[in-house]
């Protein structure tokens, strides 16, 4: 009995692995992951690319054999055409400090010959034998083969080919020395060069006069000249994987909240100084042409930004991975507030095209319709890897289209175009009809299917033998949505690729369930009820498949995503597996990139972290922050750590008043909550809290006003469509912040804002401005939360429940640097069932009272949100922990007026924040789980 492996990420962002048993498939394991620098290969030929034509797969052997003259070394090069080789060449020698003072070229026949001349640093010829080794093992290294450069997998019937183009040597030494000369330039990024690529693009991509264009147009043109150089990278890199022949990981996700791309690649790639410079000579500004760039919103909330860490990660630790999503026409919805109220409006955010990604038309899958690729290259830090995130849209079958047009139906044709292309058109439709939950899983399919194809071409096209795969392959799963790669990839392997299980795809889950229940029965017998909770398939009038049971059953680890988490599937979430398979479940908590949420957002403290640690070292390696401890009492540090912070509180006052047209004093605390809104997360707590504040200096005499901290309280955060609540909740917001804001009374003591629409790119202005970071959840509901990661790494304060990492947190940071209140996990579940019994505090009364009756306005529209937190119904908890809440705020006014306290708090929540990188959650997973290794493309 064979056994494939998988894992995934389990509701709650859980992690698991699936183990199936199988007939005809090397026992060992396959590996699927769900959630959720090295030198070059040694050898003396360059394989063929398997899936190249036979014109294109003539032998390329290359030999490498040093020549001493009197004044240089002369390596001597014999192959066939070999495109590119000369440029990989040329970079080895430069990479080893190597000068090239001449070189020729000859042929032989069909063979290539080119000599290079070459001394060592000091104009000298190399005569160490042990050097010349060296030497020449680092070139055989370089030589290699493309990875998805000649494939095409299109439809027959279109006739897409796709092959290298060929030089005939015979025709001339002079056309070889061209052809060679044009392709193995690599891209300069001096001023000039730079310049001259960005006028290029105006002119030939952008379509614009080089005299005559505005800042958008200059975004485009810097942008396609920044994709160019990731380009190369990512050649490189892929032909560097495909030599090494690593086994590699592939990260399926349905969310990707990846933001903006043109700041974090320039930074990755390191050559951001140098677009600045070569733009300003042009009469632009860098950070004026970032600002034209849209949010790629493909995605929503913590679980979508963990997916664009992860791959950024990969890409720095130098990973072998490749993303898969889907390239949503539609992006999650933008959000809209007119008179207080959420209106959503589609997110058109391919209207102005995508200059960061590259349509392979070539490569394409049928899954009824047709999946398309679109690349998205992913650029590491420090590094020259540059990974893919692949996006697959939705077209329709050209057969399909054929049929209508022949039977004379234009109409039937266009209709059905439409109806293909709504499958990827839309980021989560709306679950609530039949019609919805119909495309979700259409959806879902056909990202799986067209997933599962491209792993497995890829893997066929260097591997002849599936024995192999288990050793080659590693799949990610993020979150249940991809789970139909368990059902679908079995499907594969056993009607496909005849490895066995002769059985149609409509069976297996079903076939896996009754093995499942007939074998659970021998070990817990008849517990019916028990069986019925485990059981993959619910049953009822219309049986549901739970997900997360057939992610537990075919699992050899279920992880959680950080220590609490992994406690709560243990004991609740799935506490019957866990008796059943205790050995299986472990954790490892999540985490983000501090390139992203330092380097990027945070510029004035990226450079303060480097003076004062000595390096940028931290940058890919993030423990090192532990140096701040150091200096955390340091009267320098703390001037400039505060004028850090002041310039990035400056940045978002101006972008409130922009936004708003509302002005908040810079001396007060700048009180930040921004998540999706939800009940869970308790928004409405935090406006509760604000209500309090608000009618305690309503009341206060003026000389108590005096003493009291001043706030900006600010949330963003977006509802989903149909939660009816969730919007109450932002309504009530604006309708106290309209009371507020207009009180003369109140002043600058207390400014409401909502900021409509949060995105990636929002966040990177508001996490660095911001001073305190609310994180409200009730106790044993968050599983993670990778938010309250990125505001520590900045150095903001946190105000939060013992819930999700922050418990991990306190740990790093020591309970003295964050503010906790409010019931703990254990707790929780003894306090609601006190239900109608349950005592609230007389504040928590008056401030729902004050809501109740109308002070703020619309009282019947808010009398459900009161019903859902008085009388017995709060079921999060609000009144329970109100006390505590309104204790831990005091707490933070009592620290915020002391300003050597809070600074040194705030560096020490930097100085603590090494262990919630992305990097370490990669890395533990790639040794851990995912069995692979860095393959550090050298060159």
């Amino acid at each position: 009995m064979a056994t494939l492996s998988f894992s995934i990420l389990c509701p709650n962002t859980s992690f698991s692995y699936f183990t199936f048993p199988s007939k005809n498939v090397s026992a060992r394991p396959i590996l699927l992951t769900f959630p959720c620098r090295n030198t070059l290969p040694l050898t003396l030929s360059a394989a063929k690319h398997p899936s190249a034509s036979s014109e294109t797969n003539a032998s390329t052997s290359v030999t490498v054999a040093p020549e001493n003259n009197e004044n240089a070394t002369a390596f001597v090069f014999r192959t066939r055409n070999r495109i590119g080789l000369l440029q990989i060449i040329s970079r080895v020698f430069s990479v080893l400090g190597l000068r090239i003072d001449k070189a020729t070229v000859d042929c032989e026949g069909d063979y290539f010959v080119k000599t290079f001349f070459v001394t060592d640093s000091r104009g000298n010829k190399i005569k160490d034998q042990k050097s010349l080794e060296s030497i020449k093992k680092a070139l055989i290294e370089a030589i290699d083969g493309d990875d998805d450069a000649t494939v095409s997998v299109a439809p027959a019937t279109r006739g897409v080919v796709v092959r290298k183009p060929q030089l005939e040597f015979g025709e001339g030494k002079g056309k070889a020395e061209r052809m060679f000369g044009l392709m193995d330039v690599f891209l300069k990024n001096d001023p000039i060069s730079l310049q001259k690529d960005i006028l290029d693009h105006v002119e030939f991509t952008v379509a614009k006069s080089r005299f005559s264009f505005d800042d958008f147009e200059a975004y485009q043109a810097l942008a396609h000249s920044v994709r160019d150089r990731l380009i190369e990278r990512w050649h490189d890199t892929q032909i560097h994987f495909s030599k090494k022949d690593p086994k590699r990981l592939y990260f399926l996700s349905l969310e990707f909240l990846m933001g903006r791309s043109l700041s974090n690649s320039v930074i990755n790639l390191g050559v951001r100084d140098q677009f600045a410079d070569a733009l300003s000579q042009l009469g632009f500004e860098f950070e004026v042409l970032a600002e034209q760039e849209g949010d790629a919103c493909l995605g929503n909330g913590g679980l979508a930004r963990l997916s664009a860490c992860q791959m950024e990660s990969l890409a720095t630790l130098d990973y072998p991975a490749i993303g898969y999503g889907l390239r949503y026409q539609y992006g999650l919805f933008r959000q809209v507030i007119l008179d207080g109220f959420q209106h959503e409006q589609p997110d058109y955010w391919l209207n102005f095209g995508n200059p960061w990604e590259i349509a392979r038309i070539h490569i394409t899958y049928t899954v009824k319709v047709e999946a398309v690729a679109y690349d998205n290259p992913i650029p590491g830090y420090g590094t020259r890897n540059t990974i893919v995130l692949r996006l697959w849209a939705a077209k329709p079958s050209d057969q399909h289209n054929m049929e209508a047009y022949n039977t004379g139906d234009y109409v039937d044709a266009v209709v059905n175009r439409q109806r293909a292309e709504s499958i990827s058109s839309i980021l989560y439709p709306d679950d609530r009809s039949y019609q919805g939950k119909e495309l979700q899983l259409k959806q879902q399919y056909f990202f799986v299917s067209a997933s599962v194809q491209d792993i497995i071409r890829r893997f066929k096209d260097a591997h002849k033998n599936f024995d192999e795969f288990p050793e080659k392959v590693a799949l990610q799963l993020n979150d249940t949505h991809p789970s139909l790669t368990i059902a679908e990839i079995m499907r594969v392997f056993l009607d496909e690729e005849h490895l066995g299980w002769n059985r149609a795809w409509d069976i297996i889950i079903y076939d896996i369930n009754f093995n499942f229940v007939e074998n659970l029965k021998k070990k817990i017998g008849l517990d019916y009820d028990r069986l019925a909770r485990m059981s993959i398939v619910e049953e009822g009038a219309v049986k549901n498949i739970r997900m997360a049971n057939l992610a537990i059953i075919c699992s050899h680890t279920v992880n959680g995503v950080s220590r609490l988490h992994s406690e709560l599937l243990k004991t609740k979430l799935f506490k019957d597996f866990y008796e059943l398979w205790p050995h299986k479940f472990h954790y490892k908590t999540n985490g983000v990139t501090q390139r992203r949420w330092i380097v990027v957002s945070n510029p004035s403290l990226c450079a303060l972290i480097s003076k004062w640690l000595g390096t940028e070292a931290w940058i890919r390696d993030i423990d090192l922050l532990i140096g701040l401890r150091d200096y955390a009492t340091n009267s320098k540090l703390h001037q400039e750590w505060k004028m850090a912070k002041k310039v990035n509180k400056i940045r978002l006052a101006e972008y409130i008043e922009a936004m708003s047209g509302l002005k908040v004093s810079l001396d007060a605390m700048f009180d930040v909550h921004t998540k999706r809104v939800h009940e869970y997360k308790r928004q409405l707590l935090n406006i509760l809290g604000i209500i309090h504040r608000y009618d305690c200096i309503k009341n206060m005499n003026k000389n108590d006003r005096r003493k009291v901290v001043p706030r900006v309280c600010i949330i963003g955060g977006k509802a989903a469509p149909g939660y009816e609540m969730a919007k109450k909740i932002i309504k009530l917001f604006h309708v106290v912040a309209e009371k507020i804001n207009n009180d003369n009374d109140i002043g600058d003591l207390l400014k409401l804002v909502f900021i409509p629409d949060y995105n990636v790119s929002v966040a990177e202005l508001v996490i660095p401005g911001a001073d305190l970071s609310q994180h409200l959840s009730t106790a044993g509901h968050e599983a993670s939360g990778t938010s309250s990661m990125k505001f520590l790494m900045n150095g903001c304060l946190l105000l939060a429940t013992e819930d999700g990492s922050t418990i991990e947190m306190i740990e790093e940071i020591g309970r003295d640097n964050i503010f906790l209140f409010g019931a703990a996990v254990h707790e929780v579940p003894a306090l609601r069932e006190k239900g109608p019994a349950l005592k609230v505090p007389l504040q928590f009364l008056r401030v729902v009272r004050m809501i109740r009756e109308g002070h703020f306005g619309f009282k019947d529209y808010f009398k459900s949100l009161c019903d859902k937190i008085e009388g017995g119904n709060d079921y999060f908890l609000l009144g329970a922990d109100f006390a505590s809440y309104i204790e831990a705020q005091s707490a933070a006014d009592k620290a915020f007026v002391d300003e050597e306290r809070w600074t040194k708090m705030s560096i020490l929540c930097a100085a603590g924040s090494g262990k919630f990188s992305s990097d370490r959650t990669i890395q533990e997973y790639a040794e851990k789980t995912w069995g692979i290794q860095p393959c550090r493309c050298a060159f």
